[in-house]
């Protein structure tokens, strides 16, 4: 049960580094971490709770946050691209 605590820590120690990053970079990646923290929250919720249908949850949120990353990092590069022109 305490590693859902120390993962909600963590969680909220990402929030900061979106809100704060110098750059979007930081921020993208700042994104990145809360979601993989986000899948480890449900990975254990559903350990704990002895649940197995919750982990088709996390695979799909894995997914999504995966795509996600990619399409908003294409999208940041095309606009540097475009601010170099």
């Amino acid at each position: 049960m305490y590693i859902l605590w120390i993962l909600l820590f963590y969680l909220f120690l990402y929030l900061i580094r979106v809100i704060m990053g110098p750059s979007i970079w930081d921020r993208l990646l700042g994104m990145n971490l809360i979601s993989v923290k986000i899948i480890l929250i449900i990975i254990v919720f559903a350990s704990i709770n002895n649940t197995a249908y919750i982990l088709d949850f996390a695979i799909i949120y894995t997914l999504f946050g995966f795509i996600g990353v990619i399409f908003t990092a294409n999208f940041l590069l095309e606009r540097v691209k475009e601010r170099g022109r």
